[in-house]
């Protein structure tokens, strides 16, 4: 489904739209089955703001209204007691909190806070998922920045590279992590030249701050005894990002 299908569904069901376009929509209900499904959809999400409207008994001049709009006489239920002729505030008060349009707008509006505030909610949580929690500077030897790992909340990891590396003919360049020395270091890619990786570090405990990552120069198809042998082209160790 579309953003923009699913944005206009939201919309024509919320009462966003102009009597024009409140029609037009009402017309791609029966030519347009997902629009239909989205339009549902809300529905039903928003169910809980009707649900949730206590019951209103009309008063009089409600009563009155409807039999002038339908010229018949309706029989308006007795008042329960004799009030006093209500100043001219009260009367404006009375008349805003029988007004459908008035709780139909306050309804609306919630709604529509509500999925703005879920909107704003998904979006931050997506920033926050996107900026890494921990980040390791990779140094050459004469101790120049050479590439970034990024680790990030949900366990991903990306090598990002900083300069030009190209591993020679039956070479290649394989990254390591280091945790745990009684474990060892453990191979979490292989490439033939530097560039921007996605670490594999499935099945791995998760990254701390001091863990150890480093890219060595290996046979081509990587290390043959599944531990480092060539030299570390480069090194550096985890820290919480700011």
């Amino acid at each position: 489904m579309s953003e923009d299908l699913d944005a206009r569904a939201g919309e024509y069901v919320l009462g966003l739209l102009d009597p024009s376009e409140a029609e037009a929509c009402a017309a791609r209900l029966v030519a347009d089955p997902a629009f239909a499904r989205a339009v549902e959809h809300w529905r039903a999400r928003l169910a809980e703001f009707d649900l949730s409207a206590p019951a209103q008994v009309p008063s009089a001049a409600v009563w009155d209204r409807i039999a002038a709009a339908t010229a018949r006489p309706v029989a308006a239920p007795s008042p329960a007691r004799t009030t006093r002729p209500a100043s001219g505030w009260r009367l404006a008060l009375a008349a805003a909190w029988e007004s459908l349009p008035v709780w139909r707008g306050i309804g609306m509006g919630a709604a529509a806070a509500t999925l703005l505030l879920a909107i704003g909610l998904g979006f931050q949580m997506r920033e926050t998922a996107r900026a890494p929690v921990l980040v390791a500077v990779l140094l050459s030897d004469d101790n120049r920045p050479a590439a970034v790992v990024n680790t990030f909340r949900d366990g991903r990891a990306e090598l990002v590279p900083l300069a030009a590396l190209r591993a020679p003919e039956g070479k290649a360049l394989q990254v390591w992590t280091l945790w745990d020395r009684a474990r060892g270091p453990v191979s979490v890619g292989l490439v033939d030249a530097l560039r921007s990786l996605d670490l594999q570090l499935k099945g791995l405990p998760t990254a701390v701050p001091e863990q150890l990552f480093e890219v060595t120069l290996e046979p081509a198809g990587g290390s043959p005894t599944g531990r480092p042998t060539g030299p570390i082209l480069m090194k550096g160790t985890a820290s919480r990002a700011l």
